[in-house]
């Protein structure tokens, strides 16, 4: 079963930058604790956060942070995804639940083509058929296992189909689709946006870091007014390898 993206803005650090702002104050002024929130008006936080882009100044941003819930994306992504290691990541497991009928992520190009789409289907159709046949036999040889060593048959059952889906996943495709909660600080997501908006980005990854950038402007606009690909200030950081769109590269992000 074809899976969707999906992706939510679960929890985010209340005023966030308001709280990057006060963070600049602190170590550009001789502001105390006690008053280091006093006079933070909406422009003058938008001034300390224009100062920090200007200057390259990021730390101040670590101190907030945001928490999305995403499905409907590939096993293959979240491999792509947890190279982005200053991050925090919650994935459902395939080795404690069992893909009853695993929802599958399929390629554009390959949906676009009809027999390239009637084989990617009948490929998973044929991934679940094993991933099925394979849990059943682990099972029953786990089952007996654990009943011979007086366990009884509820316990017996209960762990079998663990250890038994623990091995049988070993046949299930990098499409196949899962869940997950990620939680980033906010310089960390300008490095992920900077990396997986651009152009030459896998698909499925660009679109996600598409959508999270979406969501978070729409809580911190000033905060992430200049996030998305390498090429939205100063040339193309991809050298030779460019995707030659910068111009609208540039109106798309600026625009979203």
């Amino acid at each position: 079963m074809k899976s969707k993206l999906k992706v939510q803005l679960l929890q985010y650090t209340p005023e966030p930058e308001k709280t990057v702002a006060c963070a600049a104050k602190l170590c550009y002024s001789g502001s105390d604790l006690d008053d280091i929130m006093n006079g933070l008006t909406e422009e003058k936080v938008d001034s300390f956060l224009n100062m920090l882009v200007e200057i390259g100044h990021e730390s101040p941003i670590e101190h907030v942070s945001f928490t999305f819930g995403i499905e409907g994306v590939s096993r293959s992504l979240l491999a792509q995804l947890t190279r982005h290691r200053i991050a925090s990541y919650s994935v459902r497991s395939q080795r404690y639940v069992r893909e009853g009928q695993f929802e599958y992520i399929m390629p554009k190009e390959i949906e676009a083509v009809d027999e390239a789409r009637e084989l990617f289907v009948q490929a998973m159709e044929q991934d679940q058929k094993y991933y099925n046949q394979l849990a059943d036999i682990l099972m029953e040889k786990h089952f007996k296992t654990f009943i011979s060593e007086g366990k009884d048959e509820k316990e017996a059952r209960k762990l079998a189909e663990k250890k038994a889906i623990e091995d049988a996943r070993y046949v299930l495709p990098n499409a196949c689709e899962t869940k997950l909660v990620v939680t980033m600080n906010a310089r960390s997501l300008l490095n992920f946006f900077r990396h997986r908006c651009c152009e030459r980005a896998q698909w499925e990854i660009r679109e996600l870091a598409v959508q999270m950038l979406k969501l978070v402007r729409e809580v911190a606009p000033s905060l992430f007014r200049y996030a998305g690909p390498g090429c939205l200030k100063g040339p193309c950081p991809e050298g030779k390898m460019s995707c030659g769109k910068m111009a609208e590269k540039r109106d798309f992000f600026r625009s979203l």
